[in-house]
């Protein structure tokens, strides 16, 4: 099918793809996006070669690189400084043919806006609902308008309206348990090796740092705790990392003096536990309005930009109708990411203690080790998808 109308609620990164791939399978889009501009933001973001894949099949690879942060080794160390574990990324570079970009989450929106063209998104339109028959779909938002399409595309996050009226109940997102402070600083000392992606462990809690680009690391911090503690609104995040990370070694410290809280984001991580359907009718879900999850394995964004391609793959390429289209789409999605949710979900828990034993057997099994380990998870993140 070509020469759809196409609604895509939800400018973020999986809205925004979307709307680039459907364009260039021949289809007029429209993004709607309920921020009333878009707004720089301190986080950074790890595109994995999966992720990076789909950028370079959307053109924009060159664009990614620019600006991107060079990655060629992941480091733990414990609390105190010490070196648990180096590993070099060049095996998973080699293995699956792509490098991971590490990147400020700001830099990759510019990115996707400029190509989008701002004239194609709207600015301030909330979505209240949606609704499809055989005939079409129709959105209705805030102001009062009702847009009618073929398709939409419901990109609108953990928070997801259209994800109620695609399921027939409540989705509810749950919370992981833990709260993640982050924040883009310059290196705090000359010492920084701007090609390692440091990761410092303890207590259930780690603090990590990643170059961004442009000279710059991208700092974040976990702590569990308690839901009824994480919403308190008078929680301050900078005293509430320097009493999670008091006496933590050196460099940590170093990271906690480069930052204040205004510099600071402060997330409450939660997931949307796997789900059919994903579609109904001509509506589809995309990205973490159908799979949120944590961010341990860094694949949040490179499963929303998956989705986005295989979801023009099948709209471009069906030919009986849309709903045909769409599930294909969910079935050829829903297991994979299902799957990371899981693993994403397996890797939090042991990373913030849910199990204290598990946890310091780990740090344990750290030290010295080769990695091979480490690798493979992230290989099977990669090969197991539709960009191979």
């Amino acid at each position: 099918m070509r020469g759809l109308r196409v609604g895509v609620i939800g400018g973020g990164l999986g809205g925004l793809a979307a709307a680039l791939a459907l364009r260039a399978g021949g289809h007029e889009v429209v993004v709607f996006e309920q921020a009333e501009v878009f707004r720089p933001v301190g986080a950074g973001i790890s595109l994995w070669p999966n992720g990076v894949k789909v950028m370079a099949l959307l053109g924009l690879v060159d664009r990614l690189v620019e600006v991107a942060g060079r990655m060629e080794r992941m480091a733990y160390a414990d609390r105190h400084g010490r070196t648990l574990t180096e590993v070099s990324l060049d095996p998973l570079y080699r293995t699956v043919g792509q490098r991971a970009w590490p990147l400020a989450r700001a830099d990759l929106q510019d990115i996707l806006v400029e190509a989008v063209g701002a004239s194609s998104i709207r600015f301030g339109r909330r979505c209240l609902s949606v609704h499809s028959d055989e005939e079409g779909v129709e959105a209705t938002f805030d102001d009062g308008e009702v847009f009618e399409a073929d398709l939409i595309v419901a990109a609108d996050g953990t928070h997801s309206r259209a994800r109620t009226w695609v399921a027939g109940a409540d989705v509810e997102r749950s919370y992981v348990g833990y709260v993640n402070f982050n924040a883009i600083v310059a290196p705090p000392t000359e010492r920084w090796d701007p090609g390692t992606w440091t990761t410092w462990v303890g207590d259930g809690q780690r603090a990590s740092v990643m170059p961004c680009g442009r000279g710059r690391l991208y700092a974040f911090f976990d702590i569990p705790m308690a839901l009824d503690r994480a919403t308190d609104p008078d929680l301050g995040p900078l005293d509430e990392l320097r009493r999670g990370f008091g006496g933590w070694s050196g460099p940590v410290a170093a990271l906690l003096e480069a930052l204040s809280d205004t510099s600071l984001n402060r997330v409450l991580i939660h997931e949307v536990p796997p789900m059919l359907p994903w579609s109904r009718g001509r509506v589809a879900l995309l990205g973490d309005a159908a799979h949120g999850m944590a961010p341990d394995l860094g694949q949040g964004g490179c499963q929303a930009l998956e989705d986005a391609w295989v979801l023009n793959h099948f709209v471009t390429t069906t030919d009986l109708s849309v709903g045909d289209a769409l599930r294909r789409y969910e079935t050829e999605r829903a297991a994979r990411t299902a799957e990371i949710v899981r693993r994403a979900r397996k890797r939090s828990d042991l990373t913030h203690a849910v199990d204290p034993a598990a946890t310091e057997a780990w740090y344990r099994s750290l030290e010295g080790d080769s990695g091979e380990a480490i690798i493979a998870g992230l290989v099977e993140s990669v090969v197991t998808g539709p960009c191979r």
